[in-house]
């Protein structure tokens, strides 16, 4: 019986793996293929840096404009997966920071990004896709509404300008439903 063991345990010991059966290499030919980055995720690239952000924000479309500044540090993870973002700024005379994530879904085939700030304790959460060129993404999300409690969708539109600029504009509802824009943010590279 001690015998018929020690192969396996030889073996193990030399490092080499088990015969896997064909279902289990298709298997994980597809998770291999699922989990390395590709293009899609290339597409973001130009974020990455340490950018001078300026923000301009309305509460409604009449109302007057607030301003907000700040520098972020945008870099990869995980292996070229995500784009980190990482926030220090203010908004108005408040200090501001906030925190997100960004990348892509290949087995979804979207874009996929969460935020974080100190304006609030909820994660927002967006999917989304990049236009034919690969430098305009839309995405959409949901947050609840600070004011009613109630849901409410949000789009943002971010724009990869150039080497050294890149614009998001953020869009939600105004009170009668209707969309108008929010925020926008310029990055400009330090």
């Amino acid at each position: 019986m001690l015998a018929l063991a020690l192969p396996g345990v030889t073996s193990a010991q030399q490092g080499e793996q088990p015969k896997m059966s064909p279902e289990q290499q298709k298997m994980m030919e597809a998770w291999m293929k699922a989990a390395t980055p590709g293009e899609a995720h290339k597409a973001l690239e130009p974020t990455i840096g340490t950018w001078n952000v300026t923000s301009t924000s309305w509460q409604t479309p009449d109302s007057p404009p607030e301003m907000g500044a700040g520098t972020s540090e945008n870099s990869w993870i995980l292996g070229g997966r995500f784009v980190e973002q990482d926030f220090q700024g203010t908004f108005g005379d408040m200090k501001f920071q906030g925190l997100g994530y960004t990348g892509y879904d290949n087995l979804k085939k979207k874009y996929v990004g969460t935020w974080m700030d100190t304006m609030g304790t909820m994660v927002l959460m967006m999917t989304g896709s990049a236009d034919p060129s690969g430098k305009v993404f839309t995405m959409t999300g949901m947050m609840d509404d600070v004011m009613t409690g109630k849901p409410m969708k949000l789009r943002t539109v971010s724009r990869i300008v150039d080497a050294n600029k890149h614009v998001m504009e953020m869009f939600g509802p105004d009170p009668s439903g209707k969309e108008f824009k929010m925020m926008e943010i310029v990055y400009t590279r330090k």
